[in-house]
């Protein structure tokens, strides 16, 4: 579904990237390590447009993206939950959701029922303003923002940051319940080790803007993974 080949990223006089290689298929979950500031949300705004990547080869589902901006790549199926959320303070639950709109032809531009499903809470909050919500509920209602753009890659920057342990719980249930579907690739920055390690099909661990660890979960000690994220 996703395949980064030597995709390098400047800030200025700043390397940040150097030459990554990512691969994220389809009904599986991959997921991305690293301490702070090693690059990996850089790197997920690369793939989700919000950064130009300065070199490399960025393909979506077989098809080179090129320099193609965030609009131009939530149509074409990535869906991106940010770190922070970025919700809509003023703006209500539904209307946070009906963002995801802008990505959907009119025809589609309807809260499909799947995402109350997954996030009961959202439907008994649906009136109530965006920044009335606690973090928790904030971070549902992003990631059901990003699956009413129906995509095809979806890409969770830390989801479980400030966040208390029961709706860790309910996130990681729904992100399993998304692989299982078997209809998108997922992507998932995260540095809650253990929620990282029970969800993820493959690893992949940065470090300074470096690629230093990429295996399937099957073929990796636990303990190496884990290494990897010492300073």
């Amino acid at each position: 579904m996703l395949e980064l080949k030597d995709i390098t990223l400047h800030y200025g006089q700043s390397q940040i990237l150097n030459g990554v290689n990512l691969t994220a298929e389809q009904g599986q979950i991959t997921c991305l390590l690293g301490t702070n500031g090693v690059g990996k949300t850089s790197l997920l705004k690369v793939v989700s447009g919000t950064h130009n990547h300065s070199a490399g080869s960025y393909k979506l589902d077989g098809i080179e993206q090129g320099i193609s901006r965030a609009h131009t790549l939530a149509s074409r199926g990535v869906g991106y939950v940010p770190q922070g959320r970025d919700i809509f303070p003023l703006m209500s639950v539904r209307e946070n959701m009906e963002i995801g709109f802008a990505c959907l032809d009119k025809s589609q531009h309807t809260v499909p029922e799947e995402m109350f499903e997954l996030f009961p809470v959202l439907k008994e909050m649906q009136n109530r303003r965006g920044g009335d919500l606690s973090g928790g509920q904030q971070q549902q209602l992003a990631i059901a923002r990003a699956l009413i753009t129906k995509p095809k890659l979806l890409l969770l920057d830390e989801p479980t940051e400030g966040i208390q342990p029961n709706i860790i719980q309910q996130i990681g249930r729904v992100i399993s319940y998304l692989k299982d579907q078997g209809s998108m690739a997922v992507l998932l920055v995260e540095q809650y080790f253990e929620f990282a390690y029970e969800l993820a099909d493959h690893f992949y661990s940065m470090r300074r803007g470096n690629i230093i660890l990429d295996g399937k979960k099957t073929h990796l000690k636990k303990a190496d993974v884990l290494a990897t994220l010492s300073v």
